[in-house]
């Protein structure tokens, strides 16, 4: 029903800055909780940052709250991750999810299971 890109990966040295982009497409995501994950190799699948449908509520993963900022652009259709300070272990693929509330099980964003859709990940590789 929704379809999500993530674009915007790439590899930058430590310190550095990248934002990335999810792409929706299908229907409008301005109602939808939005989240990022990211997945390390040999590592679980891991919560980074979410919006909800109500503006101005965010949450963030402790490994990256004042370094990494959610945000969405209604007119495009998109939602953000603009990452600033990055570090080695920032190096993952990052995943954009959707969350309609309407299906499944709807909370406050962190969990994986609340989400509906999923992009096909992005690769984010911060060197030393």
């Amino acid at each position: 029903q929704v379809q999500l890109v993530e674009s915007g990966g790439g590899l930058v040295q430590a310190g550095g800055s990248l934002r990335l982009s999810c792409a929706a497409s299908g229907r409008s995501i301005s109602s939808y909780a939005m989240g990022w994950f990211r997945q390390a190799p040999g590592k679980e699948r891991e919560f980074v940052a979410t919006e909800s449908w109500s503006a101005g509520r965010t949450y963030y993963a402790d490994s990256v709250k004042g370094r990494f900022t959610i945000s969405r652009d209604n007119a495009e259709n998109t939602v953000s991750l603009q990452m600033y300070s990055l570090k080695p272990e920032d190096t993952a693929v990052y995943y954009c999810a959707a969350d309609n509330p309407r299906l499944g099980t709807t909370g406050r964003g962190t969990r994986e299971y609340e989400y509906d859709y999923w992009g096909q990940g992005t690769q984010v590789t911060v060197s030393s």
